[in-house]
Order: structure tokens, then C-alpha cells, then sequence
């Protein structure tokens, strides 16, 4: 962590009248109280966030059975690491941590829970004093405020939302790396229990939206040299990388993450896209090929290049499911094949709660874990046959 003093800053907006002097001035007047107020102190964790398929509540279950049936691990890899929530837990275990996940809001906040770099507290905690400061009636509408306003967000709330990005924005070239994505995790952890959902951007609540006061926290950061961050398609990564375990737990219905969280996605990269229909969605991009009749094929491609001593993979059993978008691109019975065909397979079970939005009822759910010892001798005697006849 840098300790240079408090930065000078040079952006002056026109709606929120926060001149370069004025930043300056509260800056100094701030500094001395800031580590003694809760807001300050008190600081997000990965897991306080909304997301489906979030594991946290698995976690000791998951790790229980890795640590019990693996053996010599020094590497880890996070395939689909979504919240990160498996990824922080593996980082107190293991030497090396890979994290990869295709969504520019999730790699953004794993580099500021994670990532390598310098930062500035002190810069960061006046930045977010100053945010919360800020009055609704002082600022004009913006890009947010005119999308999301009064659909997924209170007004007011996304007025707020709106002028905080574009100043995060439009001083990047002040923040380093590091900060840059501390400001833009803050700003989504502060504000994910603060949206009219039920948890994702596919649709809002359709009631009045409750009036709340806005407070933005600072995201609980480490700065760590063993945490190697990805963006890239899970695929393709698996063909040049190499860790001892590599878990994955990847989509399996037609759930599009990248539409379900399409307004992170927007504001983290603020290209600030024409946006559609009654959810306001930007036109498509990184639709997965496991929300797809495709998954099936594309599972086994990723299986049969992984370069890993063990394979982990989490599943539950929602292809049950009366919801056509929660029904299972791939079944149960497809993945203990395909993976046995890797080397010894091992499968563990666990009755568990899953996310639901209210359309489908689920009788006896339950969380799969296989555990797979690769046997790369039988993997590619059998998985090129299979992969050459389609």
C-alpha cells in the first residue's frame, strides 16, 4: 500500500460542483476521522452479494471432500469462478490460484479482492467519503439514471450510481490499476442489495420502489502475488494452463449469466450501449455455449484438454425443473460418463436450497460433487474417439 500523501485532483464536474479545490478541502478535513467511523471500517466481503449458483453456503462441504480425496495439491484453479467465493477459499490452502470467469464485471472484481498492485487507502476511503456525500437533487440525470431509474433502481439511487461512475471514469488516469477496480467493486457491492430484484437483471420488481438513503463501503482488499486473473473463454484457457485441481462449475441451463447481469457488465465497462426492451439490455455478447444444446459437446472438449492431476465439478439436479430456463443443458448421467471416461470418478451429495425465482417448485434438490483422479492414458484413448466421431 502506498503511503505519498493525498493526491490533487484535476476533474471538475458540472452537475455535482466538486471542484479540484473543493476535493482538496475535504480531503484534509476528512482524513483524520475516516478510520474511526463504522462506514470506513466495516468492509464488504466476497461472498455479500446476490449471484445465482453462489456456493458460499457449500463451501466447508466442497473443501471437506477436495482436501479428503485429493492429495499433493499445491495448485488450484477456478474455472468459472463467478462470485469467487470457492477461489478466496482455495487462496488459504494453496500455493497458486487461477481465476477465470468471461464476464468483465466479475474479472474487475477479482482484481480488486485479489490482484496484484499498488493502492492508496487513503485516496480510496476520500473518494468514497466524498460519494457519499452527494445529494440527488444536486445532479443532473444521467445515463444510468435515464435506463435504470425507477426500474431497478430508486431514481434518486441511480442518479447517484450514474455521477459516481463517470467520476470514476473520468479520472482513471489519476487511480492506478489496482484502485480503478477497487472503486468500480465498491460501487457494485454497495449497491447489489439496494436493486428492485430478485437477485438478477433479467427483469425488476414491478411495485413501487422503496426509498432508501445510499452509502457506499469499501470492499475488503488483498494484494496478492499468487493469484493469476483471467477473462477468457473456459475452453480455451484450459489449453494453457496446467493446476493440480482444476474445479469448474459451470452453467448448465439457458440462464445467459451475461444477460442475467447485464447491468454490471454496462457499468464496469461504461461504453454506455443502446439498450432494449423492457429489462434494458444491450445487444448480445458472451453467450455461452453451456446455456446451449451444445453443452454436452463442449463440456467434453473442455474435460479432454484440461491439464490437471484432479478434475472437481459442481452440478445440481435443476433439470427437473417445471421452468423451461432452469432445465438442464446437460444431465447428470452425461457428466458422471463423461467424466468417467477421465480416470476414477467419485460422487458426492449434498441437500441443498437452490436459488429460485418463483415459477419453479424443486422436489428432493440436491448439490452433486464429482471428484475425478485423471487418468491421462484412458482419458485420451477414450475421449478422441468420442471427440472425432463428432
Amino acid at each position: 500500500m502506498l503511503n505519498n500523501g493525498m493526491p490533487t485532483y484535476t476533474h471538475d464536474t458540472t452537475n455535482g460542483k466538486i471542484s479540484p479545490t473543493k476535493r482538496t478541502e475535504q480531503i484534509v478535513k476528512h482524513a483524520n476521522f475516516l478510520w474511526d467511523n463504522s462506514i470506513y471500517l466495516d468492509r464488504y466481503s466476497i461472498e455479500n452479494r446476490r449471484y445465482i449458483g453462489c456456493k458460499s453456503k457449500l463451501i466447508d462441504w466442497i473443501f471437506n471432500i477436495i482436501t479428503n480425496e485429493t492429495e499433493n495439491v499445491h495448485s488450484f484453479c477456478d474455472l468459472f469462478a463467478g462470485t469467487g467465493v470457492i477461489a478466496n477459499k482455495a487462496i488459504q490452502l494453496y500455493d497458486k490460484i487461477v481465476i477465470n470467469d468471461f464476464l468483465y464485471s466479475n474479472y474487475s472484481i477479482y482484481q480488486a479482492f485479489f490482484g496484484k498492485g499498488i493502492w492508496n487507502e487513503n485516496h480510496i476511503l476520500s473518494l468514497i467519503n466524498e460519494y457519499n456525500n452527494l445529494h440527488a437533487d444536486n445532479l443532473a440525470d444521467n445515463y444510468f439514471s435515464i435506463n435504470f431509474g425507477g426500474k431497478f433502481f430508486d431514481k434518486d439511487i441511480a442518479k447517484i450510481i450514474g455521477f459516481i461512475r463517470e467520476d470514476i471514469e473520468a479520472q482513471k488516469t489519476s487511480l492506478t490499476e489496482k484502485e480503478y477496480h477497487i472503486l468500480l467493486a465498491s460501487l457494485i457491492y454497495s449497491i447489489d442489495r439496494l436493486a428492485n430484484t430478485l437477485g438478477h437483471f433479467d427483469a425488476y420488481i414491478k411495485k413501487e420502489i422503496r426509498q432508501t438513503s445510499f452509502t457506499m463501503r469499501m470492499i475488503n482488499v488483498q494484494s496478492l502475488n499468487n493469484v493469476y486473473i483471467y477473462r477468457q473463454d473456459a475452453n480455451q484457457l484450459a489449453k494453457s494452463i496446467h493446476a493440480d485441481i482444476v474445479y469448474m462449475d459451470p452453467p448448465y441451463n439457458s440462464r445467459q449469466y451475461s444477460r442475467f447481469y447485464h447491468v454490471y457488465e454496462n457499468l464496469v465497462q461504461w461504453k454506455k450501449p443502446q439498450l432494449f426492451g423492457v429489462a434494458m439490455k444491450p445487444k448480445e455478447e458472451l453467450m455461452s455455449d453451456y446455456c446451449r444444446t451444445a453443452a454436452t459437446k463442449v463440456f467434453t472438449e473442455l474435460v479432454t484438454h484440461i491439464d490437471a492431476r484432479y478434475i472437481v465439478v459442481s452440478y445440481n439436479n435443476t433439470y427437473r425443473s417445471k421452468s423451461s430456463s432452469s432445465e438442464n443443458k446437460i444431465k447428470l448421467e452425461q457428466i458422471q460418463e463423461i467424466l468417467n471416461l477421465c480416470g476414477d470418478t467419485q460422487i458426492f451429495t449434498h441437500k441443498h436450497n437452490p436459488f429460485n425465482s418463483g415459477k419453479t417448485e424443486f422436489n428432493d434438490h440436491k448439490e452433486y460433487l464429482f471428484v475425478t483422479t485423471i487418468d491421462n492414458e484412458k482419458r485420451n484413448r477414450s475421449l478422441a474417439t468420442i471427440l472425432r466421431r463428432r
